[in-house]
Order: C-alpha cells, then sequence, then structure tokens
C-alpha cells in the first residue's frame, strides 16, 4: 500500500519536459481556467443579456442586481483566497474553482426562477471570480516571473477581456440556434473537463521544479542571487525584497492604489455593463452593438502594450496617462451617435479603461514584492469587488430614473479623474525597518 502511495505521489510530481520556461505553461494553464470561467463574468452577462430577458421575461434590473450580489459574494472571500494563494498556489485552488463553476454553469441552464438563477449565478461568481479571474492567476504570475513580470501580468490581466469578448461572441452564436441554457451548458462541460488537468500540472512556484523567476538556474540561490540568462546575455538580479500585508497598508501608496482601484472599477464596470443597451437607444443595431462591446473588450490586449512601456516609464506613470485618457472618453460616449463614433471610441476607451486594472497590479508587485503578492490583493479586494458589483445596478438605476445615461458617464469620468490624482501622490514607498529576529521570522 505504501509503494502504491509513493508511486501515486511520483505521478503528481510529473511535470512535461517542456522546450521552454514552465512559467508560460503555467500561465497558459491558467488563461484556460479564466476562459472558461468568463462566462460568469459581468461583461458576458451584460453582453448576452436580452436572450436571458426575452426568454424570462424578467427586467435589466433582475439581471443587473444578480451580478451585483454575485461579485458582492466574491469579496466576502477574496481575502481568504489571497491567502491561500500565497501559501498553496493555484494547484490546490483552481481545479476547485473549475469544478465549482461548472456545476454552477449546468445549474444555469436549467433555471425556470429568480430565485434559482441568483443561487447558481452567485455561487459561480463567488468562486470563480477570485480563484480563476482575478487574484490567483495574477499571483501566479508574480511568483513565476521577475524581469518579465509587468509584460506577464498585462498578459494575465488581458486573458480576461479577450475570453470575455469571444465568450460573448460564442454565448450569442449558440443561444442564436439552440438556447441560452445550451451555452450555459457547454461552458459547465468546459470547466469540468479542465479540472484533471490542472490538478496535475499547475505548480505553487518556479522553486517547485527546481527553477526560479523567469527560469533562472536554481543553483544560482546559493550565492544569494539570480542569474538570468537571456539570449548570450547574463544578467544578475539581487533578492527581491518583499512586504508583509501588515507593512504594506501602513504605506499611503498603497491606499491611493487601492482608492484608484474601487473607483476605476465603478466606472469601468458601470460603463462596460450598459453599453450595449446604451448603444442600442442610440439607433446601432443588435449585432453591431455586441461587436462594438466585443471590440473594447479585446482591445484591452492594449495591456501588453502598457506592459512594455511600463518597464520603459514605470506602471505608475502608465497609470496617470491611462485614467485621464478614460475620462476624457466617459464624456465622449455621451455624443455617439453612429457606428463610426461608436467604434472610435470603442478603441480608445479599450485600449485605456482596460489597462487600468493591470498596471495597478504592476505597481502592487513592483513597490511591494511577490511572498504576500496574494494576500495584499485579497485584503483590498471586498472594497474592489464591492465597488464591480455597484456598477451594473448604479448604471441601471440612474438610466430608470433619469432616462438616460448622461449623468452616469459624466459621473464615472470624474471618478476617473480622482484616480489620476491619487496616483500622482503614490510615489514609491521606503522599505520598512525591520530588526534581526522580524527578519529571520518573516522570511521562514
Amino acid at each position: 500500500m505504501f509503494m502504491v502511495y509513493r508511486k501515486f505521489l511520483r505521478i503528481l510530481e510529473w511535470y512535461p519536459p517542456i522546450p521552454f520556461y514552465y512559467g508560460w505553461f503555467v500561465l497558459g494553464l491558467a488563461g484556460c481556467a479564466t476562459f472558461a470561467a468568463t462566462g460568469s463574468s459581468q461583461v458576458v452577462l451584460g453582453g448576452v443579456q436580452d436572450f436571458i430577458i426575452e426568454d424570462m421575461g424578467w427586467s435589466r434590473s433582475t439581471l443587473a442586481f444578480a451580478a451585483t450580489a454575485g461579485t458582492w459574494a466574491s469579496g466576502l472571500i477574496t481575502p481568504i483566497v489571497g491567502n491561500l494563494a500565497d501559501r498553496y498556489g493555484p494547484r490546490g485552488l483552481m481545479p476547485i474553482g473549475l469544478l465549482i463553476a461548472g456545476i454552477a454553469f449546468f445549474l444555469l441552464s436549467g433555471i425556470d426562477s429568480v430565485t434559482q438563477y441568483y443561487v447558481a449565478y452567485i455561487m459561480g461568481r463567488a468562486i470563480s471570480n477570485p480563484v480563476l479571474i482575478g487574484v490567483v492567476p495574477r499571483t501566479v504570475a508574480v511568483n513565476f516571473f521577475r524581469r518579465r513580470r509587468n509584460i506577464v501580468l498585462a498578459i494575465s490581466s488581458t486573458i480576461r477581456p479577450v475570453s470575455g469578448a469571444i465568450n460573448i461572441m460564442l454565448f450569442s452564436l449558440v443561444a442564436s440556434y439552440s438556447g441560452w441554457r445550451v451555452a450555459y451548458r457547454y461552458l459547465g462541460i468546459l470547466c469540468v473537463t479542465l479540472v484533471l488537468p490542472l490538478m496535475w500540472l499547475l505548480r505553487r512556484r518556479p522553486e517547485d521544479i527546481g527553477l526560479l523567476p523567469d527560469g533562472a538556474d536554481a543553483v544560482a540561490q546559493t550565492t544569494g542571487s539570480e542569474t538570468l540568462s537571456i539570449g548570450n546575455r547574463s544578467s544578475l538580479l539581487e533578492p527581491e525584497f518583499s512586504w508583509t500585508v501588515k507593512e504594506a497598508f501602513k504605506t499611503r501608496a498603497l491606499w491611493c492604489i487601492v482608492i484608484t482601484s474601487a473607483i476605476g472599477t465603478v466606472a469601468s464596470s458601470s460603463v462596460g455593463f450598459g453599453l450595449k443597451p446604451y448603444l442600442l437607444e442610440s439607433g446601432i443595431s443588435q449585432t453591431q452593438a455586441a461587436a462594438v462591446l466585443s471590440l473594447g473588450t479585446v482591445l484591452a490586449l492594449g495591456n501588453v502594450i502598457w506592459g512594455v512601456l511600463a518597464d520603459r516609464i514605470t506602471p505608475r506613470k502608465c497609470l496617470i496617462v491611462a485614467t485621464a485618457v478614460a475620462a476624457i472618453m466617459d464624456v465622449f460616449l455621451i455624443t455617439v451617435d453612429s457606428l463610426s463614433s461608436a467604434y472610435l471610441f470603442a478603441v480608445i476607451w479599450g485600449l485605456s479603461s482596460g489597462s487600468v486594472g493591470s498596471l495597478e497590479h504592476m505597481m502592487i508587485a513592483q513597490y511591494y514584492g511577490r511572498d504576500s503578492y496574494g494576500s495584499i490583493l485579497g485584503a483590498f479586494g471586498p472594497m474592489q469587488t464591492m465597488a464591480l458589483g455597484l456598477g451594473p445596478g448604479l448604471g441601471a438605476v440612474i438610466r430608470d430614473v433619469t432616462g438616460s445615461y448622461d449623468m452616469l458617464y459624466v459621473s464615472m469620468a470624474g471618478l476617473y479623474l480622482v484616480g489620476t490624482v491619487l496616483i500622482l501622490l503614490s510615489t514609491p514607498p521606503a522599505r520598512p525597518f525591520r530588526s534581526p529576529v522580524e527578519t529571520t521570522l518573516i522570511n521562514k
């Protein structure tokens, strides 16, 4: 029996001998999980809500508040997920998240009442947001990469909106021919199919397989530094300093980033969730409106460009520009009355607002290191997810009360400008003083 157990452990420890750095492989696996989970995201629900509304006869507010409740529920568990991400990594969390998300999708495919919809959607959204879309995938990027961290975080952040855009189109296609219930069923099958591969192949950190971040040789660890080879060049990196959660939250910079994250999330989620209905009211067809929404989401691919720029001029300076441009585009949206102006908005808004979250996470990694990265993200997760959940409901209420979206878009532009000012104030913090005893305890 003992020999069988040891053989089972050896099987679990096996990983494929790929010809490139294993961190890229892990990032790809995490991206597959994110793709499957975005079927429960707000932007996808916003893009496909008409199929459910027409079939069930519900109001837009009903679905909007389901999105709000699901997102707020995810915020309650985000601190726990962040701590677990630092301790156990994606291997212990993402397969469980996929299984729960899959069950939720299957339940959604068979609902026949508002109560059933809320239970299934909230369950799927609450788990998938921190485990499969937010905290855990970003912790993977920070743990496996250091020199390329900004670009990898940009790629990780891009996977969500691109997955959302693809899911909107695929969901709409399936729903048009076979019904929205079948579309949810396919998402459930995808989630369950991914459980075993991720359980087997994911790893917590590169050190688990004898590597250092970016693929450096783990032997260099004995010298107190990391030797990283890129092509024919080798460079020496000093050991990375990592802050504790308590130390980080004593700094002004983190609070400025946290508040900017919250208000930026309110702005982007309210605009994104109501964009398709607004375009329909402006005289743009159903198909064209879906294409505009998907284009704005896909253009979050610009995150990769922002990642390159962040390496050159710092994430902070990039974030100042992105929030200011997003504010301008929210005001411009009020004037949109044609397909060409809608596409212009989608292009610039997608490139700016879609990068805000990614740049914030780059700043946190740059300022506070990797050891407590998941815990830091998780600690302010409730504030961020409350803001994300507030957006759809806020947009729906303002639309119902005022009869238009104009007041909403002006208000959201103001929030982005507040974020611009806060990031201007978030200069890099000085390292905290630690006694030798504290340093020993933290490094254990």
